[in-house]
């Protein structure tokens, strides 16, 4: 059958409107039905896209045809059996990696936020041209997606297989700066919108020996012969979502390095991480899938229990594969993993959701939190990157350093990686079974099933790894690094303001905290702490002047009314971690820890 054609064109960059175009060679004779994604691979969240159609219509041989709306993102044109053309207005003004953008200084797509399936035919090549706009100026266009009829970064005709790769190419179009280097012989390339002074040079380096110590770890997958970071800077952003050949990034200006600095800032690091959380994806979820996704049913939600693996474990390996690649010290790695730790002992949620239920329930739980999310959910990322580093460790330990958890991801790809038969919902504990010869069923029930706290003191310590707890110093506190020993903490509240618009409202309030416990609710407007104005900014200072044990009063708004609450202040808990590679450690020791962290 002959390829659906695909037409793209930034029609008004005023208006925020993209038009696009799809013509069936052979539709179904009793009626050809669209429809447009729900949701988008790899961000699990029903997001109804069909809601940005402005408008849409159907034609054929220059004539109108009738077309009806048959639920919330299908439409059915009337029986046709010549080749018959879908036209439809799309609004594009979403800025993050998941959406499509469209003004005069750029445009930006998802492929699902935009292209409609052809129903019944979504297993056919898709030809795709896109079309600068009226008024473009000197755009490039950056795309993973193969070029039959297109310069390299520019307009033109591109094509994929069928229309599940078509929507696995975002594009990027602009003002853009292109960098390129070689992986194992493999073409690859940086496009970047919004910054130009930072070292690009730099990067590249960086991203070629982070990306060449990932495909030396599984291998390159069979049909890897490009790949494209597509980064978009802001003054102010973080994200980023997987694609076969490709991954959107949003970054901040000041996480990229500038010209002639040679010192791997924290800014710098983070963005390192986020490249390398989005390339590991290429084999752990883009090729290697959970079963439930084989295929992809993109008009409703996908549940699996096994998001911790693909994500939490991509997650484990992101930070581990900086200091492996020699792109970070050990210090700066324990850092990071010391304040993951931080992050998930703060959260009161891991002790009522293990991270099965938290992949199963991503879709209204994670992905749709409220304020009371901390309490009640834990994250398959922080927390499966956790219980990844809890396997890793148990098994290096009771196997006398002979296995890993890398042995483990080695053999799950073996199985799952190109087969594209997708991993069973205990597939990776199998797979851990097998490789090992270990036991680890009980493992699995108390800290995959369940919500036991992880021995990582203990698991640590047996690399050579001391952990270490204390108070927060302040609510800006994110661990990973000790404090003087004459630090004194403020007592405990137990409550987080945040600043919006000139007000300041409590958001997350934790359960069984003072503030809990006196009244406070999320929403409250923050008015004074004993008389005193009490505000986001002055938080930590305020408390600072009170002991654990004292009683305070606050007063808050709430939905306009004047509300006074007394607060006795707790001892803040030690639930503040880092941790600090002990200079005791003996040779076995030193040489479990070298195998772990790569630095033998």
């Amino acid at each position: 059958m002959a390829a659906h054609r695909y037409h793209i064109i930034a029609k008004d960059p005023a208006a925020h409107l993209f038009e696009v175009s799809v013509t069936v060679e052979n539709p179904n004779p009793t009626g050809q039905a669209i429809s447009i994604p729900a949701w988008i691979p790899g961000s699990y969240m029903i997001r109804d896209l069909a809601r940005h159609v402005v408008a849409i219509r159907a034609e054929s041989e220059g004539e109108e045809v009738g077309l009806t709306k048959t639920d919330k993102s299908t439409w059915q044109a009337d029986p046709r059996e010549s080749a018959l053309t879908f036209v439809a207005e799309i609004y594009a003004y979403d800025p993050g990696v998941r959406g499509a953008h469209l003004d005069h200084t750029h445009g930006f797509f998802d492929g699902a936020c935009v292209f409609p399936e052809v129903i019944g035919q979504a297993d056919q090549e898709c030809q795709l041209e896109i079309v600068p706009p009226p008024t473009g100026g000197e755009w490039r266009v950056a795309t993973s997606m193969r070029a039959i009829d297109a310069a390299p970064y520019e307009f033109g005709t591109y094509v994929a297989d069928d229309y599940a790769e078509l929507i696995d190419h975002p594009v990027e179009m602009g003002n853009i700066l292109i960098g390129e280097f070689e992986v194992c012989g493999i073409p690859h390339a940086i496009a970047v919108r919004g910054h130009e002074h930072f070292d690009m040079a730099r990067i590249c380096h960086d991203l070629a020996k982070l990306c060449e110590y990932q495909i030396g770890f599984l291998g390159k997958p069979a049909n890897l012969d490009r790949y494209l970071f597509l980064l978009t800077v802001k003054e102010g952003g973080y994200g980023g979502l997987e694609h076969r050949w490709s991954s959107s990034l949003l970054c901040s200006r000041k996480d990229l390095p500038r010209r002639g600095a040679t010192k791997v800032t924290e800014d710098y690091r983070k963005f390192l991480g986020l490249c390398s959380h989005e390339y590991f994806h290429l084999w752990n979820v883009k090729r290697m899938k959970p079963e439930r996704f084989t295929p992809y049913d993109l008009r409703s939600e996908s549940h699996t229990g096994l998001l911790w693996v693909f994500e939490g474990i991509t997650s484990y390996y992101d930070d581990l594969f900086l200091v492996r690649a020699g792109l970070i010290s050990t210090e700066s790695y324990l850092e990071l993993l010391a304040k993951t730790i931080t992050r998930v002992q703060r959260t009161r949620g891991r002790l009522r959701q293990n991270v099965e239920q938290s992949s199963f329930d991503a879709w209204t739980h994670l992905y749709q939190q409220n304020a009371n999310s901390s309490n009640t959910m834990i994250s398959y990322y922080s927390k499966g990157s956790l219980i990844a580093l809890a396997l890793d460790l148990t098994i290096r330990k009771e196997s006398a350093g002979k296995h890993s958890l890398d042995d483990v991801m080695i053999e799950c790809w073996n199985r799952f990686g190109e087969s594209g038969k997708g991993m069973p919902e205990r597939g990776l504990e199998s797979v851990a079974r097998s490789v090992t010869g270990l036991e680890l069923e009980d493992f699995f029930d108390r800290f995959v099933r369940g919500t036991t706290e992880l021995p990582l003191t203990g698991l640590l310590k047996a690399v050579g790894i001391n952990a270490w707890f204390r108070q927060a110093a302040s609510s800006k506190d994110a661990g990973g690094k000790s404090l003087m020993d004459d630090f004194s903490p403020p007592p405990w509240l137990g409550a987080a303001l945040i600043e919006s618009g000139g007000t300041s409202r409590f958001g997350v309030v934790h359960s069984g905290s003072p503030a809990e416990q006196a009244g406070i609710a999320p929403g409250d407007e923050a008015v004074a702490i004993d008389g005193l104005r009490l505000t986001a900014a002055n938080l930590d200072s305020r408390l600072r002047d009170h002991h654990e044990g004292d009683a305070v009063t606050l007063t808050v708004f709430r939905d306009h009314g004047l509300m006074r609450h007394r607060v006795t202040l707790g001892k803040a808990p030690e639930d503040t971690c880092y941790l600090e590679a002990d200079p005791d450690t003996g040779g076995a020791t030193q040489k479990e820890q070298a195998a772990w962290l790569g630095s033998d």
